[in-house]
């Protein structure tokens, strides 16, 4: 059983920052897949990063590419979202995700992981 638990969120102006962090618990000797989704009202969740805490390597979707970052550290179990230039449209409950592994066209797909945090609140305000 993995557990996962996140927080850095609150609220900030239109180009400024955040860093959201994930905390995992549980099986922590095996390397998953990390996803960070996010979910407006009214929206469905869409993923905007990834990262394999194997090897570490990110992916982003287009909406936040060059402006959010996903980096880990091992030794601790966690993963992190750092969020520059915010937009209002960035407003959004935030979750981390976790399954051991996925396909590259699953990457963003909600439905294929398996554990989520209770998911951290970001606001944007103009």
């Amino acid at each position: 059983q993995v557990l996962l638990v996140e927080s850095g969120g609150g609220s900030v102006q239109a180009g400024g920052s955040l860093r959201l962090s994930c905390a995992r618990s549980g099986d922590t000797y095996r390397n998953y897949r990390i996803g960070w989704f996010r979910q407006a009202p009214g929206k469905e969740r869409e993923g905007v990063a990834t990262i394999y805490t194997g090897e570490g390597r990110a992916l982003y979707a287009d909406s936040v590419k060059g402006r959010f970052t996903v980096s880990q550290d091992k030794t601790k179990n966690m993963v992190y979202l750092q969020m520059n230039s915010l937009k209002p449209e960035d407003t959004a409950m935030y979750y981390c995700a976790a399954v051991p592994f996925l396909p590259l066209p699953r990457l963003f797909a909600p439905d294929a992981y398996t554990y989520w945090g209770q998911g951290t609140q970001v606001t944007v305000s103009s």
